[in-house]
Order: structure tokens, then sequence, then C-alpha cells
């Protein structure tokens, strides 16, 4: 027959292990919820940003433009003519064009923030993103 003291530390032995195995467990379990309460928080400021775009009067977007007006024409190309002919926006974007980035290429991200319109597209990709995971929230049953 086994010793009382024998038994005791086999048992011991068993319950230190099964403490082990739910410690791993546990810090697992732990990543898991600080992995998604980030998730969770992500969707809420993306709704609450969603929210507030669509709550509010719609705003309009004043880009540093100098004396540019929207829709303008470009004139047909000839021989010999000069940037000047251009409206300003155009100059703007053919002068980018032209600089030793430009000479390079570009890309259209590169030469919006070129132009100064990095915040812009900043906004506008934030805002996408926040739609995105509003798309992918489960809809509420009612």
């Amino acid at each position: 027959m086994a010793s009382v003291l024998g038994l005791l530390e086999a048992r011991e032995k068993r319950v230190r292990e099964e403490i082990a195995r739910l410690r791993e467990e546990s810090e697992r379990v732990q990543a898991a919820l600080g992995e998604a309460e980030r998730d969770l928080q992500r969707l809420v400021d993306a709704r609450v940003t969603v929210t507030e775009v669509l709550a509010g009067p719609p705003s309009v977007v004043t880009l540093p433009m100098g004396s540019a007006v929207a829709g303008s024409t470009v004139p047909r190309r000839e021989t010999g003519m000069a940037a000047t002919a251009l409206a300003p926006d155009y100059q703007r974007i053919l002068s980018v064009l032209e600089s030793e980035a430009g000479r390079e290429g570009m890309r259209c991200q590169q030469l919006a923030v070129a132009l100064g319109l990095g915040a812009i597209l900043y906004a506008l990709g934030h805002t996408a993103e926040a739609i995105e995971h509003l798309k992918a929230m489960p809809l509420p049953l009612l």
C-alpha cells in the first residue's frame, strides 16, 4: 500500500500542474480580452465620428487655391503656349510636376501632399476607415 505522504505528494504535483495550466490559459484569455477591448474602442470611436459628421451641417472644404475658379476650362494646347495661359490651379499642378520630385514620377497621393492637400486626404481616409468598421458591425435586432 502506498504511503499517505506519497499520495499527498502525487496529488500536490497534479494540483500544481493544473495551476500552471490555468495560469497559461488566463494569460491567453487576458491577451484576447485586451485585443477585443481595443477593437471595441476603435468601433465606438468610428461610430461617434460618423455620427458627428452625419449630424453636422454640410461643411465646405476650402482649398488653398488662390484665385482659382472651380470648373476652369483648359485651353487647347498650341505650339509655344506658356503655362501662364492655364488657370492658377493647373499652373500649381504643372509646377509640382516640373519640379525635381515630379520629374521622377509621382503617385496621386504624393501630388496631393505636394499641393498642400495632405490633410484632406488624411481626413477622407479616416472617414472611409470608420465607415468600413461600421459596415462590419452586426446590426442590432429591434
